[in-house]
């Protein structure tokens, strides 16, 4: 039958044990007996019964004892122990059941016998249901955990593979879940300079974290290529708009800090306002005009950044909203005016980082979302050993001999940046890749004269503080909305030499010129904002030569085998 059970029975009186064993067989179980404690448990240790019914009172061993090690031996296993006792104390019968799990009085009745052993079973059975369904859950969420950890592993190796180590920048993340819905990338330009964006998903875990894969690939992808802000940022967004469930989205800010031009750019859309920090104490929010990644269709979406002039010792900081929303243990937030006390406490800047974890841990709060902080120095560019370019194909077919016209006017200008088209061509050349930092610093940098200085006839004099500086780019954007005309024109060629090579590259612009000479022979003042360009293109080119109208400039790169 399938009901029928193996069952030790465990009586020191032999007429008892008699009698139960013909009512358990009669009942179709299979029966084993003992006439103590010790042969019951050694019975028990070499059949392994399903149920045991155990005398209270025997000699050698009592029930107590031998249901004791029953229990320690059958583990996690239910075996239901049913004490045999005439004993009628209080204290007794809890003692039976407190080793056991029910109790049969003498002189036996077979009805209820049969009905306890038949309530032990269903119990032992469920025990083995639940302790199956646990093992079967133990299975699945160590599955789910190893495709967790992977997923994690890919996740930090696409989100970290930037340059988060470098020594100007500190960071502080605290996933709220084993995903984290904040975002921190970082990647230095080739042109010279970085890229930094801190990002924060609605929620956590990970479905906030599922975005993060496509936004840090093209973060990192157009980066590399040399894509500007603007079109990282009209990239990222159409992306999100276009993957992302509808009330999802992604908080963020971007920063594009130039190192040679001594700026940073500002995007913040939805995050709590960042922290420029001057070294001279001066502190400028870094407010969010802006709706977040995610929200806006293309057409509507607004890249507009703000650019501040940075100096060395500069600090800027960003934070997402699981800073300001910690909380202590009566419910109060951390908030901003706790942060904005910390800033005006007068530390030394270089403490200022250290001295924010120490505000929040004081606070004793708890966070309630993912909790991320990023502090940005500005340093000299060489302190920062930044790695060679990377390429993905050994350069062994790279052309050798060639020559290029590309001429970009007026409504390519308005939306187009020709940089990266340019440099990527270039980048073909194997004998160019060791020259690639370079190489882009010096293309910006003539694209950037040609386009401000040239076609839109900005006056680089306005620079002279931080509020011309504001006054510089703002006119920047506007007269570039509204150019009608003009042209920059970059000829490209390529010729070999020796077992090497040069490049040659002349940028010419539909402007007015400017005086060359008296440009490259006035002196930088301290603290100007600008006049750093054609000395930083001396540097870097083998050749540099300036047409005597100053509409036009050729620079040469040479290399050997």
């Amino acid at each position: 039958m399938s009901d029928r059970l193996s069952i030790l029975i465990a009586e020191d009186s032999a007429a008892d044990r008699l009698l139960l064993s013909t009512i358990v067989g009669r009942q179709g179980h299979r029966v084993l007996t003992a006439a103590d404690g010790q042969q019951a448990l050694a019975l028990f240790e070499q059949e392994r019964p399903q149920l045991v019914l155990m005398d209270a009172l025997m000699p050698v061993m009592d029930g107590f004892e031998a249901s004791r090690r029953i229990k320690e031996l059958a583990g996690e296993e239910l075996v239901p122990i049913i004490f045999l006792t005439s004993l009628t104390e209080s204290e007794a019968l809890v003692r039976c059941l407190e080793v056991g799990d029910d109790v049969l009085g003498k002189p036996y009745n077979q009805i209820v016998l049969q009905a306890k052993i038949r309530a032990m079973d269903r119990l032992r059975r469920l025990q083995q249901v639940v302790l199956e369904q646990r093992d079967l859950i133990a299975k699945h969420n160590e599955h789910l955990l190893t495709e967790q950890r992977v997923a994690k592993a890919v996740f930090d190796k696409v989100a970290h593979s930037g340059c988060l180590g470098a020594p100007n920048i500190r960071y502080l993340q605290s996933p709220f879940a084993l995903f984290n819905g904040d975002l921190l990338l970082a990647a230095f330009k080739p042109s010279g300079g970085m890229h930094v964006l801190l990002g924060d998903f609605t929620g956590h875990g990970l479905p906030a974290a599922i975005g993060a894969m496509p936004l840090a690939e093209v973060f990192y992808g157009m980066t590399a290529k040399g894509f500007s802000m603007a079109e990282i940022l009209r990239e990222m967004n159409t992306k999100l708009k276009r993957i992302l469930p509808v009330g999802v989205f992604c908080c963020a800010t971007l920063l594009n800090l130039s190192f040679q031009r001594r700026v940073v750019e500002v995007w913040n859309g939805g995050l709590p306002d960042g922290h420029l920090l001057r070294a001279n104490g001066e502190r400028v929010a870094l407010v969010s005009r802006h709706l977040p990644l995610g929200v806006l269709d293309a057409g509507a979406f607004n890249e507009a950044r703000e650019v501040y002039p940075i100096e060395q010792g500069d600090r800027i900081f960003l934070l997402s909203d699981g800073v300001l929303e910690t909380r202590d243990a009566s419910g109060q937030l951390f908030g901003e005016e706790r942060l904005l006390r910390v800033f005006a406490a007068g530390h030394p800047p270089a403490r200022l980082f250290d001295e924010i974890q120490r505000a929040l841990t004081a606070f004793r709060g708890e966070a309630q979302d993912d909790v991320s902080m990023v502090e940005l120095c500005m340093v000299e560019e060489a302190l920062l050993n930044r790695p060679p370019l990377a390429f993905t194909d050994s350069g062994q077919s790279s052309p050798l001999d060639w020559s290029a016209s590309f001429e970009f006017r007026a409504e390519t200008l308005k939306r187009f940046n020709p940089l990266p088209f340019i440099l990527q061509l270039l980048m073909e050349v194997q004998g160019l890749r060791a020259q690639g930092g370079a190489l882009y610093t010096v293309l910006a940098e003539l694209y950037s004269n040609a386009l401000e200085h040239g076609v839109l006839a900005l006056d680089s004099s306005l620079k002279a503080d931080a509020q011309g500086f504001a006054r510089y780019y703002r006119q920047r954007v506007q007269r570039l909305q509204a150019l009608q005309e003009g042209f920059v024109r970059f000829e490209l060629r390529l010729e070999p030499q020796g077992d090497g090579g040069c490049l040659r590259i002349s940028v010419q612009d539909s402007g007015g010129g400017f005086d060359v000479a008296r440009a490259l022979g006035r002196e930088p003042e301290r603290g100007c904002l600008s006049g750093r360009g054609l000395r930083l293109v001396r540097q870097l080119a083998d050749q540099c030569q300036w047409s005597t109208d100053g509409r036009g400039v050729t620079v040469e790169f040479r290399w050997s085998a």
